[in-house]
């Protein structure tokens, strides 16, 4: 578990720009957090660090595929409460292509997660512009420098 502190969205986003460098083939990164939490700031310095398109959130959408040498799959699950409503989606058919999958309100989908995700909660603290990052089953850990 590695723990980090932003003051910007700057900084979230240069901090996933370095953690996008740790990812490999079939990762699943789950985000927990309120809304506003900063959540897609994290999934674009992902998706800046890999060199794919430029992320936002998928909310209407619900899932966006933003291509890379390794695609880049972004779900937002907000708006799904049954089964039916996640299998709609395509979610199990991305599990198996090889992507890099960023799903936000993972805590809708708790229980359709792999049994080996990378998860990060993402909590605004007392000034409005700082958050506590909380990544938690990265491999690698050691992308902050």
């Amino acid at each position: 578990m590695k723990e980090f502190i932003t003051h910007s969205r700057e900084e979230t986003v240069l901090l996933a720009e370095k953690f996008s460098k740790t990812l490999k083939k079939g990762d699943l990164i789950a985000f927990f957090g309120d809304l506003g939490a900063g959540k897609t700031a994290f999934v674009s310095g992902i998706s800046k660090g890999l060199g794919c398109s430029d992320a936002y959130s998928p909310t209407f959408a619900i899932v966006n595929d933003y291509g890379g040498e390794i695609p880049l799959i972004h779900f937002d699950m907000y708006r799904i409460s049954t089964w039916d409503d996640l299998e709609s989606t395509g979610y199990f058919d991305y599990l198996e292509r090889g992507s890099i999958i960023c799903v936000e309100w993972s805590e809708n989908i708790v229980n359709a997660l792999p049994d080996k995700y990378i998860r990060i909660d993402i909590s605004k603290l007392e000034n409005e512009n700082d958050r506590k990052i909380v990544i938690t089953g990265a491999e690698n850990e050691d992308f902050s420098d």
